[in-house]
């Protein structure tokens, strides 16, 4: 008796076959016993033939079934060729996206007292716009543009100086920043209502000429901290025929309440999704995440899958939805995703990477301090893909007996018998005999002053830019430009959580000091 072995692989189909042998219908098959010899077999012939592309043969839906038959008579083997496979390949030229320049900010003030939420240094040289910036590029999408509505003068001029020239070539793409403006019309005289007006309001920039090919729209967050090659994330989407495709990644109770969160069905659709959910309503967003390939231990730290906030829209639905299903929609999260899901193909791709949303002064302050580590889950250093700023020419950073441990020191810096542990230095920071930095974010200055200008601040009792003579600072975030004088104490060492002393220069949230941006920190100060 002969057997028959099959191995499935795409762009198969099996004919109908007599008694004894195989059946298909509706798309599946099954298998029988089959009696007698495979040689001059009546369904081998038949099966072989409709294998081959013939005119007679329907055309073959992809990734469905392909078949070796064998017989334990190593004579009787039968080979039927499977006709070649086609695959879209994603295509990134028919790729745009959107990075959203974020709202008002108000849990990171007051980092974003004067600055876009994507426009606030990380790092050390970078701003936050350069991540989904440099992974476009490093993507090969060309066709870039920046929604811009608060603070956004520093984000414009950052983006303009590090992406218009300085050997960055988009080919025929561009980066263009779209600010929020006032148009003619009841509804052209507000401003962004929320993520998904902005992005409607300049929808026509989608049905420019230029952008006739633009098949998919990548729609980013500006404040995020992640490498992700889009490309990978478009191919999915296409290969899975979907109308929607988010990103999502696993998250922990901590912040599980910050996210969307989602339920992903059997074969990857999103079959729930709920926006920044509480209690009970939180509760049952929890799934077993180890079905995402995380070990036991990571799921039960990690138990919901968040929307990262990164989406592909095929662009024919998201004008579909955006103009005419959900005209009055202002939210993706609240409202435009859980209205596609009743009707639309919304599938889930999942980020197994390193991701951090960089939302309030505690997540910014512990994902900078974490790219200190001796082998951060997430760093700058990749030459295969780097992150762009901008670039500034400046010389390298002068140190001059002082102890460094665990620590990023970037361009132009001054140090001189300091120490810095576990601490980021920015750009053009100065740091004076003395100077005691420990987990500390400083973000540096925007210019020099020289020393003749800083002997002469120091002989009328001013305080310069930079940290002066034994000061000792811990748990501390720097903004720009800021002067702390000699002799000061930044430890919070009553524990304060909370507190707005503006008229002081600093705030305090979650425990971390701030000080403000040009803020003047008086010699002697204790705190």
């Amino acid at each position: 008796m002969d057997s028959c072995c099959l191995a499935l692989q795409p762009n198969t189909h099996l004919a109908k076959a007599n008694k004894g042998g195989l059946s298909h219908e509706n798309d599946c098959f099954w298998g029988e016993r089959i009696k007698g010899s495979l040689k001059n077999d009546v369904w081998v012939n038949q099966l072989g033939k409709n294998l081959r592309t013939e005119k007679k043969v329907r055309k073959f839906r992809p990734r469905v079934a392909s078949a070796v038959i064998t017989s334990n008579n190593a004579k009787e083997a039968v080979t039927i060729q499977a006709p070649l496979l086609y695959r879209q390949e994603a295509n990134p030229r028919n790729v745009a996206s959107i990075i959203l320049g974020g709202g008002t900010g108000a849990e990171l003030f007051p980092l974003t007292n004067r600055a876009a939420i994507p426009a606030i240094p990380v790092g050390g040289c970078y701003r936050l716009i350069d991540i989904p910036m440099s992974n476009c590029i490093n993507s090969g999408i060309n066709k870039i543009c920046v929604l811009t509505q608060f603070n956004s003068a520093s984000l414009n001029r950052h983006i303009s100086r590090t992406y218009y020239g300085n050997g960055i070539n988009f080919g025929d793409g561009f980066v263009e920043v779209l600010a929020a403006t006032q148009t003619p019309g009841e509804f052209g005289m507000k401003w962004f209502q929320g993520t998904a007006d902005a992005v409607r309001q300049f929808l026509w920039v989608f049905e420019d000429v230029k952008n006739r090919n633009v098949e998919n729209i990548l729609i980013l967050c500006g404040d995020h901290l992640y490498r992700m090659d889009y490309m990978k994330l478009v191919q999915s989407h296409i290969d899975r025929n979907a109308d929607i495709t988010i990103s999502c990644s696993a998250v922990g109770n901590s912040r599980a309440s910050d996210f969307g969160l989602v339920k992903i069905g059997s074969r990857g659709q999103i079959a729930h999704f709920a926006e920044k959910p509480k209690g009970a309503d939180l509760k049952a967003m929890q799934v077993d995440t180890t079905l995402l390939g995380l070990s036991p231990q990571e799921a039960v730290k990690s138990p919901y899958i968040a929307s990262m906030g990164v989406y592909v829209f095929k662009t024919d639905i998201l004008l579909k939805l955006l103009r005419w299903r959900c005209p009055m929609a202002n939210d993706f999260g609240y409202e435009i995703i859980p209205a596609a899901l009743k009707e639309h193909n919304v599938q889930a791709y999942i980020f197994k990477d390193y991701w951090e949303d960089i939302g309030t002064i505690k997540s910014f302050f512990d994902a900078s301090l974490a790219l200190t580590e001796e082998f951060p889950k997430f760093e700058f250093y990749d030459p295969t893909t780097p992150f762009y700023t901008s670039p500034r020419f400046l010389p390298p950073t002068k140190i001059d007996k002082s102890r460094i441990v665990d620590a990023i020191i970037s361009h132009g810096c001054f140090l001189r018998e300091c120490s810095v542990d576990h601490s980021i230095v920015g750009e053009r920071s100065r740091l004076d005999y003395g100077v005691e930095l420990k987990d500390t974010v400083m973000m540096g200055a925007d210019y020099y002053q020289t020393e003749s200008e800083i002997a002469s601040l120091l002989a009328e009792g001013k305080v310069p830019i930079g940290i002066g003579r034994n000061t000792k600072i811990r748990n501390c975030i720097i903004d720009k430009n800021a002067k702390i004088g000699k002799d000061v104490i930044i430890m919070n060492k009553d524990g304060v959580q909370e507190a707005d002393r503006s008229e002081d220069g600093f705030y305090i949230r979650s425990g971390i000091t701030i000080i403000m941006e040009k803020a003047t920190i008086e010699d002697g100060f204790v705190m």
